[in-house]
């Protein structure tokens, strides 16, 4: 019989994080309601990430780097009804998983966590309830939320689009769509808050709406993909 829910993780490069997103899933699942699986996709890591992944997942799969190609690869490798899409540097609050769970059996066919940033800068916790306020007035989430949904769903809008910046915002308007607003969990889910510490918190902060906005207005997803690139370490 197939897990309830699979935790489909792209990753790339992230020795340094996955391992402790991997330890917080352990830890979650085992008393969580309902049997969890766990699949990290590896887009061609050069460092230890598979390697590090293999004894903490129960599954790790190669994929063609690009992280929706990554977790549309990770979905079809389960047969689990419900599925939850983290990022490598997420981390868990205790109860987390069993807020999945509860959200999918009350019947929301998609849902996402208010955001909390880890880090030492000060402006952090105010970028996250930034974050977490457009996100409720928008109905459109990001990957750093942790998009979970049902499988069926997933299937009906066709998994994250092929591009290679803005699939999290772009399956999010499908869903949305599809289907309404994401239930919104309180959570919160942490993640790493690197990309504003090293590029600095306001050039990020400039840099990621003028790229959203230059998305919303039909720039091509690989022009912006590159310009993101060249503009963060």
């Amino acid at each position: 019989m197939s897990a309830e829910l699979a935790v489909v993780i792209p990753a790339l490069n992230e020795r340094q994080h996955l391992p402790a997103l991997l330890r917080d899933l352990t830890q979650a699942r085992a008393g969580a309601s309902a049997p969890i699986h766990i699949v990290v996709v590896d887009g061609g890591s050069v460092d230890e990430t598979a390697t590090l992944a293999e004894p903490l997942a129960d599954q790790v799969i190669h994929s063609p780097m690009g992280r929706a190609r990554q977790m549309n690869a990770g979905a079809v490798a389960t047969q689990s009804p419900g599925l939850w899409f983290l990022h490598a540097d997420a981390r868990l609050e205790p109860g987390i998983i069993r807020s999945v769970l509860e959200t999918l059996h009350q019947g929301h066919v998609w849902g996402r966590f208010d955001l909390r940033l880890d880090g030492t800068h000060w402006m952090l916790p105010v970028i996250a309830a930034s974050i977490n306020a457009r996100s409720r007035l928008s109905g459109v989430a990001t990957g750093d939320q942790g998009l979970f949904m049902t499988r069926a769903v997933f299937d009906a809008v066709g998994g994250f689009p092929d591009q290679p910046l803005m699939e999290d915002i772009a399956m999010s308007a499908a869903l949305k769509d599809k289907a309404g607003p994401p239930a919104c969990c309180k959570g919160p889910l942490g993640t790493a808050g690197r990309r504003w510490e090293a590029n600095g918190v306001w050039r990020t902060i400039g840099l990621m709406w003028w790229l959203r906005w230059r998305y919303w207005c039909g720039a091509d997803p690989r022009v912006l993909a590159r310009q993101y690139h060249q503009e963060t370490v």
